[in-house]
């Protein structure tokens, strides 16, 4: 079974027990999460897909570690005008591992 899922503004297809890691979702290590935004379910039956989210379907995750990016730089430059900018970033991260796939239940409408 896996799952759509949307988080961050990103799309993951995940899988139970897969490891992924996310844009910064607020929670400890060890904790439990759900992932709401679900866009679709597949098995071995088939594919169900939201139109946009799949009503009842949820994701639960536990976050494994918070953790940052490596670092970019940003460089601006405008020729012959002596405009120069350097910054850096880093990212703030979450690795979550994917504990369980629920589907909406049979008495809900997809």
């Amino acid at each position: 079974m896996f799952a759509v899922i949307k988080t961050g503004g990103k799309q993951y297809k995940v899988a139970s027990g897969q490891t992924l890691t996310v844009e910064r979702l607020d929670g400890d290590a060890g904790q439990a999460i759900d992932l709401n935004e679900v866009l679709a379910i597949g098995d071995e039956t088939g594919l169900k897909v939201g139109q946009p989210l799949l009503a009842g379907a949820v994701v639960k995750a536990e976050v494994v570690k918070q953790t940052r990016g490596d670092k970019i730089i940003v460089f601006k430059k405008k020729r012959r005008q002596n405009y120069r900018r350097k910054n850096g970033h880093r990212q703030d991260l979450t690795v979550i591992k994917i504990t369980e796939i629920a589907a909406a239940t049979s008495g809900e409408k997809a």
